[in-house]
């Protein structure tokens, strides 16, 4: 077994918080998305067509605003942590948190 201060649990731990909060962050937009068009549709005069580009553009907006963040806390990461588990628990619970706040707002 790998100590957890190896580099190698390093890697092992940003492709756990890559997976799951990229993952997350998709699921969460295709949910969005669905739920999204039905009221754009409602809000523009049953035009579809609007609907569905703006949909399509907040779709892009909240992909691109959530891997930015998920991203930018990968420079953040400190090095070497003890406790695999709970680091990466807290850091992919931020990012949760953050996913929540954008749908929130948008």
């Amino acid at each position: 077994m790998l100590p957890l201060n190896n580099p190698v649990m390093d890697h092992i731990s940003y492709g756990i918080y890559l997976a799951v909060s990229i993952g997350m962050t998709i699921w969460v937009a295709r949910v969005l998305s669905r739920s999204g068009e039905v009221f754009l549709t409602r809000c523009f005069g049953q035009d579809t067509e609007l609907a569905t580009s703006t949909n399509r553009l907040l779709v892009i907006g909240f992909y691109l605003v959530n891997i930015g963040f998920i991203c930018l806390r990968l420079g953040t990461w400190p090095a070497q942590q003890i406790e695999l588990i709970p680091a990466r628990g807290s850091r992919i619970g931020v990012s949760i948190l953050f996913l929540g706040v954008i749908d929130f707002f948008n």
